[in-house]
C-alpha cells in the first residue's frame, strides 16, 4: 500500500503520529514524503520509529517547482507538491494514497485503498453542497462542472496523470488566477479536474467537525454519535485551526487522537 505525504518540518510530530496511525494496522506500507526541508537527523528521526518493514522514503521536492505560486503561512509552497506526484514519485507506481499530516486513520485503509478509479484522476471527498460547488466554479472560471474535494485525503491515480497531466497548465493556472486561490490547491484540482474526480463517502474517509456536526443537526438523518465513527470511519481529518494537539480544542473527535497519542507514548 503507497502512502504519500508532503510537508515540512513543522508538523513533524503529526506527520510521526498520522504515520503510526497507519502502520498499526496489518499491512505493507510504502510510504513516500514529498518535502524541502528535512535534514538528515530529522531523516533518521522518523525513520528510527517504526519498524524496518515499514518503508519510509524521502523525496526532496526544489522550492523552483512552485515557484510565483501564492503561498502564506497557513499555505505554504508544499501544499502544491501533491498536484506533482505523478512526476516526481516512481514511475512504477500506479496508484498512492495521500493523507494530510493532521488526519488520522482509525481503521483500515484497505478498502478505501483498492477503489476503482473508472478513469478518475482523483478519488476524493467533499465536504460542500451544490450551491458553494457552482459559486467556487465561478469564482475559477469553470464551464462544464465537475467537483470540489477537500484535498487532504486523496486516493491518486498515478498511470492516468502520468499520461495525460500538463505541468504547464497547472503552472499557468497558478500564476494567472493567484489572487483568486483561497484554498489554493483545492481550487487547482477543481479548475483543472473536477470532471475527473470520483467521490466517495466523507463519513467514512474525511470526516470532521463539522462534517459530523451538520450531519447530526440534519432532523431526518440518523443520528451518528462516537461509536458509529468508531466503527465505521476511516480517517479523521481535523481541518482549521482548532486542533487537538493544541490547547483549547474543543469537539467530539479529539478523543481518537488521545488516544493515539496515548498509544504511542506507552
Amino acid at each position: 500500500m503507497n502512502i504519500l505525504f508532503a510537508v515540512n518540518t513543522k508538523v513533524k510530530q503529526q506527520l510521526i503520529n498520522c504515520i503510526y496511525s497507519i502502520v498499526r494496522f496489518n499491512n505493507r506500507y510504502d510510504i513516500y514524503i514529498l518535502h524541502s526541508d528535512f535534514g538528515a537527523e530529522d531523516i533518521r528521526e522518523i525513520k528510527d520509529r517504526f519498524p524496518k518493514d515499514v518503508s519510509i522514503t524521502f523525496i526532496y521536492v526544489s522550492p523552483e517547482l512552485t515557484r510565483g505560486f501564492p503561498v502564506s503561512r497557513r499555505y505554504p509552497k508544499e501544499i502544491y507538491y501533491r498536484l506533482f506526484a505523478a512526476q516526481v514519485l516512481p514511475g512504477d507506481l500506479d496508484r498512492i494514497l495521500y493523507l494530510d499530516a493532521d488526519t488520522v486513520v482509525i481503521n483500515p485503509l484497505d478498502e478505501l485503498y483498492g477503489a476503482e478509479f473508472d478513469g478518475a484522476y482523483y478519488i476524493g471527498c467533499t465536504h460542500i453542497r451544490k450551491a458553494l460547488t457552482k459559486a467556487n466554479q465561478k469564482r475559477l472560471g469553470v464551464k462544464g462542472g465537475g467537483v470540489y474535494i477537500n484535498t487532504g485525503v486523496m486516493l491518486i491515480n498515478l498511470k492516468k496523470l502520468r499520461e495525460e497531466q500538463s505541468l504547464t497548465e497547472i503552472r499557468e493556472f497558478a500564476e494567472k488566477n493567484a489572487s483568486r486561490l483561497l484554498l489554493p490547491d483545492q481550487d487547482i484540482i477543481a479548475a483543472l479536474y473536477g470532471r475527473n474526480i470520483k467521490t466517495s463517502d466523507s463519513m467514512r474517509y474525511n470526516l470532521t467537525e463539522r462534517a459530523l456536526m451538520l450531519h447530526n443537526a440534519g432532523a431526518r438523518r440518523e443520528k451518528r454519535d462516537i461509536e458509529w465513527v468508531r466503527q465505521n470511519t476511516v480517517i479523521i481529518h481535523y481541518i482549521g485551526k482548532s486542533k487537538p494537539w493544541e490547547n483549547g480544542c474543543s469537539g467530539t473527535l479529539g478523543v481518537f487522537y488521545d488516544e493515539l497519542k496515548a498509544s504511542v507514548n506507552s
